[in-house]
């Protein structure tokens, strides 16, 4: 399935949700409320997703001074063919980065100055590498479109929860079945969301970032320096539902099978060791 028709699913998933939501709680009325709703988020989320994801990492324009991030990007995206996306730093300490945006001449990467700090420059190329490649292989907006939606749904979920919590239990017109959607099965759709598009876009995301970097040995050391600080330096400044979008998990690797199934990154040995295997 290629990322236009994910998009499009992912925006008929939101679509969907909120029109049951209205239909629900609503009849009729609440679900016509939610279906003109859910058009007005669906192109929010369209035009607005990469706004939302580099505010979700509290990222400003990338200060002159990073000079050297700045000289990399432009080699890179001369040697891709790619429009040079506008960069941004987030004052997160862990190192990590992530691309957004819905098209390679409306994107950006965001590089925490944990990266910057802990990284040496082929390392760091290795990772705008990495970034790089999601723009040219189009699928950041899906990435994006992805957490934003996952975002929203928890979101949902957990407002109806709390408003259940403190609305009482003597409430006549109270729904069963519209409590255990906002409990259960909004968050598992969010989680599910996510999943749909994550783990197989890094593997080629690797193997492209590598070739454009002209070697998959940095973006590997990287990658291993990444996974190590992830488990000392807190993502203080990480929003949960944005996980998906770095280039590795800010909250580290997922441990145990069924676990690992629910974890939107490949685990980094294996990442590791394919780009090692290339070179």
């Amino acid at each position: 399935m290629n990322n236009t028709i994910k998009t499009i699913v992912l925006f008929g998933c939101l679509a969907l949700i909120l029109i049951t939501l209205g239909r629900m709680f609503g009849g009729n009325n609440g679900m016509l409320i939610m279906l003109a709703i859910s058009i007005i988020m669906n192109l929010g989320v369209y035009f607005y997703s990469d706004k939302i994801a580099i505010a979700s990492a509290s990222a400003v324009p990338l200060p002159k001074e990073y000079s050297d991030v700045r000289k990399i990007v432009r080699e890179l995206t001369q040697k891709a063919g790619l429009p040079k996306p506008k960069l941004y730093l987030s004052p997160e300490l862990q190192p990590n980065a992530f691309a957004t945006g819905r098209n390679p001449s409306h994107s950006a990467v965001v590089v925490t100055e944990g990266l910057v700090q802990s990284l040496n420059k082929e390392e760091i190329k290795g990772v705008l590498a990495h970034e790089l490649s999601h723009v040219k292989n189009r699928d950041i907006l899906i990435a994006t479109t992805a957490s934003v939606v996952a975002s929203i749904v928890t979101t949902i979920g957990s407002v109806m929860r709390w408003g259940m919590i403190f609305g009482g239990s003597s409430n006549e017109n109270r729904n069963p079945i519209g409590e255990l959607f906002a409990i259960i099965i909004a968050p598992i759709a969010a989680v599910i969301i996510q999943l749909a598009i994550s783990r197989s876009r890094e593997f080629e995301a690797d193997r492209s970032g590598a070739k454009l970097a002209g070697s998959g040995e940095g973006l590997a050391n990287a990658l291993e320096k990444i996974d190590y600080l992830s488990k000392r330096v807190p993502a203080i400044n990480t929003n949960p539902a944005f996980a998906n979008l770095y280039i590795s998990s800010p909250f580290g690797e997922i441990k145990g099978f069924i676990s690992k199934l629910f974890s939107t990154h490949p685990p980094t040995t294996e990442r590791v060791a394919r780009l090692r295997e290339m070179n």
